[in-house]
């Protein structure tokens, strides 16, 4: 029962019906600055958005880096939000306004909802600029995540709050889902020649997240390497970054001969056109996954001291595609929305998710 309220949740969009669009609105901001996770959900939303209003301008203020994401999203320019350069501070802020009613924008959706993104609601809603917020839902995801008296239920996805967004400005979407994700890149030959051309599954397996409570055991994981290698179907593409990360994963790789790391060794861009075509990506709840997602790649996502029911899950990913920790034995899951606190001896939640399972998952969608 619990598992279909949360697929009904996952199914849940806007509804591209012909509504009516706000006369005035012809240019509309969308902010979503980071992190890379939520900033990659915004994609299949903005993709919706732009089938039923292909004539509004697009201003999304957000981090550079993440330009990629948007490319094929037409009518969309990304606007920098330099939150260590220009527009740090109060002052920075301001600065930003002011920029921000050059442009002419006539309204802002706010998929972020941050201190800075509050002071700027301050100062636009004083030029009439309407202004409309996430709600991030935070009492009953405190709810969630309580350690005593938790109310384990399945929240509203961050899709799904995003979208509330744009119907609060009076953008009517659709609440048909599956056709909303990016094709899949062309890949450059220099991504190509180090892939290498053959027959087998790309399996991309990105280990790593921000905090330890979302880590599946670096062990555990490489015995599930070993037994996907050995199988002689699959390429197994690593990805990661930072120099530990690198150095870690190409440890692994040179122990098996059907295993890549991509890390430190390929641009964002570059990394992209290799998720789109991927067969299934392996990812810890972190922004490899969304990534993924967005171009309708399978996600096996694996858990640890967060859980789905916060609506962090990849995009349209079936609730079977996440696999959880033994919720008998820690019953506090999720015990806080990043994976940040956690119970003593919780950090080992994950890793009672066996390695069979993992294993399993990958052949059911491969096969």
């Amino acid at each position: 029962m619990v598992v279909n309220a949360i697929s009904t949740i996952q199914k849940t969009f806007i509804s591209l019906q012909p509504a009516v669009m706000p006369n005035k609105i012809k240019h509309l901001l969308v902010i979503r600055t980071s992190a890379m996770g939520d900033v990659a959900i915004a994609a299949p939303i903005l993709l919706a958005f732009r089938k039923a209003y292909p004539t509004v301008k697009i201003t999304l203020l957000t981090n550079t880096f993440f330009t990629p994401i948007f490319e094929q999203i037409s009518n969309l320019t990304v606007k920098s939000f330099e939150t260590k350069g220009k527009h740090k501070g109060i002052l920075g802020i301001r600065k930003l306004a002011q920029e921000l009613k050059l442009m002419n924008v006539d309204a802002v959706a706010d998929l972020h909802g941050v201190l800075r993104t509050h002071l700027l609601k301050n100062l636009l809603l004083f030029n009439n600029i309407p202004f409309v917020q996430i709600n991030k839902g935070r009492a009953e995801k405190k709810a969630l995540t309580s350690w005593e008296n938790k109310i384990f239920k399945p929240l509203k996805t961050s899709h799904q709050r995003y979208v509330d967004v744009f119907e609060k400005i009076g953008f009517k979407l659709s609440r048909e889902v599956s056709s909303f994700v990016l094709k899949k890149e062309k890949i450059t030959p220099k991504t190509q020649d180090l892939i290498g051309l053959d027959t087998k599954k790309w399996i991309g397996i990105a280990p790593f997240a921000q905090h330890k409570g979302k880590i599946y055991s670096l062990e555990k994981l490489t015995s599930v390497i070993e037994e996907l290698n050995q199988s002689d179907s699959y390429k197994i593409v690593l990805f990661g970054g930072g120099k530990n990360e690198i150095e870690l994963l190409s440890g692994i790789e040179n122990k098996f001969n059907n295993v890549l790391s991509v890390a430190g060794k390929l641009s964002f861009k570059e990394e992209l056109e290799l998720i789109s075509n991927l067969d299934v990506m392996v990812s810890m709840d972190s922004g490899n996954g969304h990534l993924a997602a967005m171009y309708g790649i399978p996600v096996i996502t694996i858990w640890g001291v967060t859980h789905p029911y916060a609506g962090f899950a990849p995009y349209n990913q079936p609730f079977s595609n996440s696999l959880i920790p033994d919720l008998e034995l820690f019953p506090q899951i999720p015990t806080s929305i990043y994976g940040n606190k956690y119970p003593e001896g919780y950090e080992q939640a994950i890793n009672s998710i066996s390695i069979q399972t993992i294993t399993k998952k990958i052949s059911e969608i491969t096969h």
